[in-house]
């Protein structure tokens, strides 16, 4: 069957109110963004989006729809005309197409336009008629069809679909303003991002390098990582910020217990994070951390963490289970990127005993043995900034530079 438009739906934009034609306009640029080069139209309509493939191929419209936040599901869709005798042979091409074993179904006829001849329960019975006579492996069951026909007739055509499959739903990336991803090379980080997107943030990452403690291929594991979530971007880009984290870092291996190393390792990216977020115009910090899935993500690690800011912190993977967010992972390719074995600072160094309970004046007292406020200024004052386009051919090179010393020759060479 050639299909020639994908009928749109809008999930939870549905829900909001005065504000909706702003969501909706937001969606509609998303949605005309990521068909870019592609020769389709679409149409918007006061409470769904048809998109006329205009014989484009239509899974490459398919894989950029899955790129689409904001959206709940979509319905392959063919055009006819008005016609009756014409609708029942679509209709039939339709099921055939689609059933190939024995199969139960209901037709369901929207009819928006009020002067077609016959009335919604007629057309139902006409058509189903038509279908059951021609196609020996269909039933009717109007209570618990396995497949149903939706046929919707207005003043210019008619429209019929048996096909509806999810999309990401959420909002249009950008409409609930910008947060900023704590990213590590882990599995957990740009799911955290993902779902944060799919939410309507805009993302910036933030990633604390520090080479030659961690290798260079690390780095480059994050570089990696965020073009995966580049996809999702409105302009296919996010901005990436590279923070040096050396210095603070070796004065953690020599001045802290080793207990509480990741404890105050976190709080100095923490404070980081905030004076970076303000300075980006951040709403928010987001992170992958999940109740109780290892030391410093334990509700009394987290407490003790948490409070060096005020700053709002989104963690949209706290209460999801490993499986769900490998799962996640897997769809948005990030997982075999994330699982590669390059560790960053938070893994490379595990304590053997950590704290999962660390208490907040324990804390406070050991990081009186060095001056981490001017450390944690000069990691802000010499943040990396670059724009992570979703099909750059970035790569460090693999040699025994700073990180940083990397990116200030690229940006020479720019």
């Amino acid at each position: 069957m050639m299909y020639n438009q994908i009928l749109v739906r809008f999930g939870d934009l549905t829900l909001k109110g005065k504000n909706q034609n702003f969501f909706l306009k937001s969606l509609f640029k998303l949605m005309k963004l990521k068909m870019e080069g592609l020769n389709v139209e679409v149409e918007n309509q006061h409470d769904r989006i048809f998109i006329h493939l205009n014989d484009e191929d239509v899974n490459e419209v398919i894989k950029r729809l899955f790129l689409v936040s904001g959206i709940s599901s979509y319905s392959l869709v063919v055009k006819c005309s008005t016609d009756l005798e014409d609708i029942k042979e679509t209709a039939l091409k339709l099921m055939e197409e689609k059933v190939n074993k024995l199969t139960t179904f209901k037709v369901n006829v929207k009819r928006s336009n009020k002067d077609y001849p016959m009335k919604s329960p007629d057309i139902t019975r006409a058509v189903s008629g038509y279908v059951l006579s021609h196609h020996k492996l269909l039933k009717v069951d109007v209570h618990n069809p396995e497949v149903e026909l939706d046929v919707e007739i207005r003043r210019d055509a008619a429209y019929l679909y048996n096909t509806y499959e999810r999309l990401l739903g959420g909002y249009p990336v950008g409409v609930a303003g910008k947060g900023l991803l704590m990213l590590s090379g882990g599995i957990d980080s740009p799911v955290a991002g993902f779902m944060a997107m799919k939410q309507g943030v805009e993302i910036e990452c933030v990633h604390f390098e520090s080479t030659p403690l961690t290798s260079i291929e690390s780095a480059q594991k994050v570089v990696d990582l965020v073009k995966k979530l580049a996809k999702y971007a409105p302009n296919n880009k996010i901005n990436l910020h590279l923070i040096p984290f050396k210095e603070i870092h070796v004065a953690l291996l020599e001045n802290i217990p080793e207990s509480y190393n990741i404890t105050i390792m976190r709080r100095m990216m923490y404070r980081i994070a905030t004076k970076l977020a303000i300075k980006k115009n951040c709403l928010a910090i987001i992170n992958g951390e999940s109740v109780g899935q290892v030391a410093s993500q334990t509700l009394g690690s987290m407490n003790t963490i948490n409070s060096v800011t005020n700053y709002p912190i989104l963690r949209p993977l706290c209460t999801y289970d490993k499986q769900d967010i490998i799962k996640i992972s897997r769809d948005i390719d990030c997982y075999d990127l994330s699982i590669k074995p390059f560790e960053d600072c938070c893994t490379v160094y595990v304590p053997k005993a950590p704290a999962t309970a660390p208490k907040l004046d324990k804390a406070i007292a050991y990081e009186k043995a060095f001056d981490y406020e001017a450390m944690v200024d000069r990691a802000v004052e010499n943040v990396n900034s670059i724009i992570i386009d979703k099909d750059s051919d970035l790569n460090l090179p693999d040699l025994g530079l700073e990180v940083t010393e990397v990116f200030q020759e690229m940006r020479k060479g720019n």
